[in-house]
């Protein structure tokens, strides 16, 4: 169980039970400080990975755990501009490299096996930073957020209803059943509606109690990095000629013969290269294409993250930027960080 800690600043502790005395049924516990998870987030190309390290070798007791989605697997190095042992400098990586590319990512196995690591940190006194541009996947570790089963022949009679009643009259019945998921999920989306019918079903519960709340599930403070938004593209642009140059195309060729999934293959700078390997783009075109594809990600980035109230955000460029940080964490562990506890929608525009 856990309970808030007066002389953790604030934290979370986590009681453990020792031991029952068999004469007095006493109970004996300990206590084992849940420690603050940093996260640096934002959009591709601000320098998240950079500051992570800085960051965990300031601090002198932290690791990184990764929140970059396509990060996860093996060989996909050059195009997802992984931090490379040298560029560790020495600080431990968790959820790096632990998916072969043709297997698919899974959200839910992430959360599970990321949350892992956390508490692994906490059992040796280490704090964790987070470090990742993948909204979801960040969310997934951080914040209140369950994955309801599934059940392939009830979605499969549920599309053939679909199929021939007309998505319109699946999404009545959901109206009926869970007026406020029906009133998030528009009436000519399929795939989402089936999805809550297929949950509702096998849970006897509402698909509405499933969805996701911005309420951190242990102690945490955002950190994110904006850039106005002439400048990230530069960067942007710099950072996918350095990917070309770096040798982006025998990375997706020896990826592709050793067979690429789903998943892998649709990863920005991957799905170009493959197009030119194929012989559907020129060389120049994929390059064009990776650069236009990754400014898109910043943007819908920028509007993933810029909701969030509870981030503290940096200018990434700027010369004190690990100082700024460290302050910010200073404050946080302090409880005088001035951040609302939920991740209540803010009008925050980035990148200007």
């Amino acid at each position: 169980m856990s309970s808030p800690c007066s002389s953790c600043a604030g934290l979370t502790c986590v009681v453990d039970t020792l031991s029952v005395s068999s004469d007095t049924g006493a109970i004996a516990f300990r206590l084992v400080s849940t420690q603050r998870v940093i996260a640096v987030v934002g959009p591709t190309a601000t320098g998240k990975s950079d500051l992570g390290v800085a960051l965990a070798l300031a601090l002198g007791d932290a690791e990184i755990v990764n929140a970059d989605a396509y990060q996860l697997y093996r060989g996909m190095d050059v195009g997802t501009a992984k931090v490379t042992p040298a560029e560790r400098r020495g600080v431990p990586h968790h959820q790096l490299d632990v998916l072969d590319p043709s297997e698919d990512a899974s959200v839910a196995v992430y959360q599970r096996e990321a949350r892992a690591d956390l508490a692994a940190l906490d059992e040796r006194g280490r704090r964790a930073v987070v470090v990742g541009g993948s909204g979801l996947y960040v969310r997934a570790l951080l914040d209140r957020m369950d994955f309801p089963p599934t059940d392939p022949a009830v979605r499969a009679r549920l599309e053939e209803r679909a199929e021939h009643e007309g998505t319109r009259s699946l999404h009545d019945e959901l109206t009926a059943l869970d007026p406020v998921a029906a009133a998030g999920i528009l009436p000519g989306n399929t795939k989402r509606i089936v999805r809550a019918l297929e949950v509702i079903e096998l849970t006897g519960g509402l698909f509405s109690s499933h969805l996701p709340v911005a309420e951190h599930v242990r102690p945490a403070v955002q950190i994110g990095l904006d850039s106005p938004r002439e400048e990230l593209d530069a960067r942007v642009a710099a950072r996918v000629d350095r990917m070309w140059d770096r040798g982006l195309l025998d990375e997706v060729r020896a990826l592709d013969a050793a067979g690429m999934g789903r998943t892998a293959r649709r990863a920005v700078g991957y799905a170009e290269a493959l197009e030119h390997l194929a012989g559907r783009l020129t060389a120049a075109e994929a390059r064009d294409a990776t650069t236009a594809a990754t400014r898109r990600l910043t943007r819908k980035q920028m509007g993933w993250f810029g909701r969030d109230a509870r981030t503290v955000w940096l200018p990434a460029t700027a010369p004190d930027l690990l100082e700024r940080a460290l302050d910010v964490v200073a404050r946080a562990d302090a409880g005088t960080l001035d951040v609302p506890a939920t991740g209540e929608p803010t009008r925050r525009s980035l990148g200007s």
